[in-house]
C-alpha cells in the first residue's frame, strides 16, 4: 500500500464527510498559488485535436474475443503465459494505448472516510501519445448542495480546472503544475490522469493472470499484481515522467496493488489502483479506476490562454 507519512495534516478540518474528501484529494490546492512552480513548462494556449493512429486499428477487438494477449484457457496449465506472460502482458499496456492514439474515459475515485464511502466520478477523452485529456469531474453531494461538475484538462506537467470554486471566478481555470505535487496529480484532482494510471504499468510486479471476465461488453483478461511507483517513473514516457518522479518522493512506499483487464489486442481496457495515505493520525484509502472504450476517438483539448487563469489564492 502506498503511505503518505507527514507532520502535517494533508487537508484542513472538514465540517461534513464529503467535505473531509474533497479536502484530501485537493488539499494542496488549497490556500496556494495555483499558477505552478517556475520551472513548469505551459504549453502554448488554443486547440489541441487528436485521432486514431489508423482506423482500422483503432476499431479492432471492440467486439471481444477469443483470445486475450497474453492469457492462456482458465484451469490451463501455464495459463497467461502467452506473449511474456501476465507480467510482460501487463507491462506492455501502456505502449498498446499510444499506437491505439486516443480513447474514451470513464474515471472514479472512492474514498473511505469516517466510515463513509465517498466517489469522484469523471468521464471524457484522452490522448495517449502526447498525454492530453479532457475530463468532467463530478463531486459527491455536500450536504444540501448536489452534486457539482469541475471540468479538467490533463496535459504534461499541468492540471488545469474550471469551476473549482473555492472564490475561483467561475469564467478563470486553475492552474497546478502537477511535478510539485506530492502525489504526482494521482488522487489530487480527484480523478487519475488516464495516461498516468496507465504509465504505472510499466513497473507492473508479481502479476498473476485471474481469469476471463467481460468490461464494457467486451471480453477481457484479468491481471493483478502490484507496481513502483519510482520504477515506473524512470520507465515512462517523457510526458508522464515529471509527474511520476514527484509521487515517487511523496511516498515512504512506492508499492501500489492494481487490477487491470486487457482485451485481446493487449489494449488495457480497465486499471483499478488502491492507495491509503494518513491524513493527520486518520488513515484515508483511495481507490481509483479508469475505464477505456471507444478507442481511436477525435479528442479535443482547449488550452486556456494565459488571460483565463486565475492567479489568486485559493481556500477550502
Amino acid at each position: 500500500m502506498v503511505v503518505h507519512k507527514r507532520t502535517r495534516a494533508v487537508g484542513a478540518d472538514a465540517v461534513t464527510a464529503t467535505a473531509a474528501m474533497v479536502a484530501a484529494v485537493a488539499a494542496v490546492l488549497a490556500g496556494c498559488s495555483p499558477g505552478g512552480g517556475a520551472g513548469a513548462v505551459r504549453p502554448p494556449a488554443g486547440k489541441v485535436v487528436a485521432g486514431p493512429v489508423d482506423a482500422g486499428e483503432a476499431g479492432a477487438a471492440d467486439a471481444g474475443g477469443s483470445r486475450p494477449a497474453g492469457a492462456g484457457e482458465a484451469g490451463e496449465a501455464g495459463a497467461g503465459e502467452v506473449g511474456g506472460g501476465p507480467l510482460g502482458a501487463v507491462r506492455a499496456a501502456p505502449d498498446l494505448l499510444a499506437r491505439s492514439g486516443t480513447s474514451r474515459a470513464r474515471t472514479a475515485l472512492e474514498m473511505v472516510t469516517g466510515g463513509t464511502r465517498l466517489t469522484i466520478e469523471g468521464e471524457g477523452g484522452y490522448d495517449f501519445r502526447a498525454g492530453h485529456g479532457r475530463v468532467r469531474v463530478l463531486l459527491p453531494e455536500d450536504g444540501d448542495r448536489p452534486r457539482r461538475a469541475i471540468t479538467e484538462l490533463f496535459t504534461p506537467g499541468a492540471l488545469y480546472m474550471k469551476d473549482r470554486g473555492a472564490g475561483v471566478p467561475a469564467d478563470k481555470w486553475v492552474r497546478v503544475d502537477t511535478t510539485t505535487l506530492q502525489d504526482g496529480n494521482l488522487v489530487t484532482g480527484g480523478a487519475t490522469d488516464p495516461g498516468a494510471a496507465a504509465e504505472l504499468l510499466r513497473a507492473a510486479r508479481k502479476v498473476t493472470y485471474v481469469g476471463r471476465v467481460r468490461v464494457g461488453g467486451v471480453r477481457v483478461a484479468h491481471y493483478r499484481g502490484t507496481t513502483d511507483i519510482g520504477a515506473a517513473a524512470r520507465a515512462a514516457a517523457p510526458w508522464a515522467r515529471g509527474a511520476l518522479v514527484a509521487a515517487a518522493k511523496g511516498f515512504v512506499t512506492d508499492t501500489v496493488p492494481f487490477d487491470a483487464y486487457l482485451d485481446e489486442a493487449g489494449r488495457l481496457r480497465k486499471v483499478r489502483h488502491r492507495f491509503s495515505f494518513a491524513n493527520g493520525e486518520r488513515e484515508v484509502e483511495v481507490a481509483s479506476t479508469t475505464e477505456l472504450y471507444a478507442f481511436g476517438a477525435e479528442v479535443e483539448v482547449w488550452l486556456p490562454p494565459r488571460a483565463h487563469i486565475y492567479t489568486g489564492r485559493i481556500s477550502t
